[in-house]
């Protein structure tokens, strides 16, 4: 099922250091693109290939007034037809203090390889807030979304993460989230609960313009698709 972790483009399209990096290099290009590829495309510690490898990439414009618009696609595997997911979002970045950003807007994710595979279509609404210090940037990001993974279902996930410098160029995050059903009678994870958590620890460093990043995660559902795991990325940004 669903996603977001996956790698650079979001460790998905809608991590704070994403976006503050599109907009750092909005001065000089406010159209970006990015590819990637990673042992395993997992959205909060669900592999959404079967545990196995992705290709993934999109495109990104930002403007002046902080506002971003994008486009993100991935290969998928349920398990059945569905082989390809495409996702399109818009949003705004500010700051709101020196130290403190916001990040917020919306997106949509679709589905397509199967004649239903567009049946799993929803959109979701997400803020996020970051604040930079001498001790890293932290984060705390909230999604919600009222039509689960097409099922009509009110769901939400809540994230905090920090992100430290272990020296110039490496980076350490460290994040942990819960993802919750709003519909007990529609929650597809678990009988007994309508809730999950996922916690994850990665290393991130770049070199000759590649991004690289070798994580360790896990959550507490009793699936193996949602076991303990190392996933490695590897990113190109490309900025014009």
């Amino acid at each position: 099922m669903k996603k977001l972790n996956s790698f650079f483009a979001s460790t998905h399209v809608f991590t704070v250091a994403f976006v503050t990096a599109l907009y750092s290099s909005a001065t000089f290009a406010d159209w970006s693109a990015n590819v990637s590829a990673v042992s395993d495309y997992t959205f909060n510690g669900l592999s959404q290939t079967q545990n196995d490898p992705a290709l993934q990439g999109g495109i990104d414009k930002a403007f002046d007034n902080g506002t971003y618009v994008g486009t993100w696609a991935s290969n998928v595997d349920f398990g059945g037809d569905t082989n390809l997911e495409w996702d399109a979002y818009v949003g705004r970045y500010q700051m709101l203090t020196e130290a403190v950003s916001i990040d917020y807007g919306i997106a949509y994710y679709s589905y397509h390889g199967g004649d239903d595979s567009s049946d799993g279509n929803y959109p979701e609404i997400y803020t996020k807030f970051g604040y930079a210090s001498d001790y890293g940037n932290t984060e705390l990001n909230l999604w919600y979304t009222w039509d689960y993974f097409g099922t009509g279902s009110r769901h939400t996930v809540a994230m905090i993460a920090h992100t430290f410098e272990l020296a110039p160029n490496h980076n350490l995050r460290a994040s942990f989230d819960v993802s919750n059903s709003l519909d007990s009678d529609t929650w597809v994870w678990r009988d007994e609960n309508t809730s999950f958590y996922h916690y994850r620890l990665a290393y991130q460093t770049s070199y000759k313009g590649l991004d690289f990043e070798i994580a360790a995660e896990n959550t507490n559902l009793d699936i193996d698709t949602a076991d303990e795991r190392i996933v490695f990325g590897v990113s190109k940004t490309f900025s014009f």
